[in-house]
Parts: structure tokens; sequence; C-alpha cells
């Protein structure tokens, strides 16, 4: 599995930054509206934020009327490793199941 999938998972693992990325999914939005939307202090938001930063899942941007501002989106295509990977395992599961489900039937006759 390569790093960035670690990482995508790793940053996934916790159910504060799954609901940021399903908030981020709507829209994006402040950190500040993020956190209060979660019911986390600032600095615990802050610290998810970075995390999903870190992993490549989310981008920051500063509104021109004031930098001082957060927002946050979705990164577009930041899932796509990911996604094609679940996709291999899930056809390579598929496959050993009907391998395994044709050799029990082949034992039974």
């Amino acid at each position: 599995m390569s790093s960035r999938i670690d990482k995508t998972l790793a940053a996934l693992a916790d159910p504060y930054r799954r609901q940021a990325v399903e908030l981020l999914g709507q829209r994006p939005r402040r950190a500040g509206e993020l956190a209060e939307m979660l019911g986390l202090p600032a600095p615990a938001m802050s610290r998810h934020l970075r995390q999903l930063r870190q992993s490549g899942l989310v981008e920051e941007t500063h509104p021109e009327f004031d930098a001082r501002v957060r927002v946050y989106a979705l990164k577009d295509g930041a899932m796509a490793e990911l996604k094609r990977w679940l996709a291999d395992t899930e056809a390579m599961w598929t496959m050993q199941l009907a391998s395994f489900k044709k050799h029990v039937e082949k034992k039974r006759k």
C-alpha cells in the first residue's frame, strides 16, 4: 500500500475527521463553522484540520477580504488512489470467494 493511502486511512480513522470530510463534501466551510457543527473547541478542530491537510484530503484558502479567516474544502481527486485500491481489493475478494464457492460446490458432488 502506498504512503498516500496510509495517510488517507489514518486521517479518516478519527470520527470527527470523517464528519468534517462529510460536511466539507456539502460545501467549503470556515474552521470555526466546522468546530461549532462538530461541537469541538477551536484548538481540537485545528489539530483535526491540520491532519486532514497533511493527508492531502483538504485544502485551506483565505478570502481576499480577511486573511485571518481560513476556509477549508475537499481537495479534488484526493481519494482517487484510495478508491482505486478499494476497487482492486474488492475485485480480488470477489474472485477469491467465487473460487472458494466453486471448490465447496465441487466437493459436495
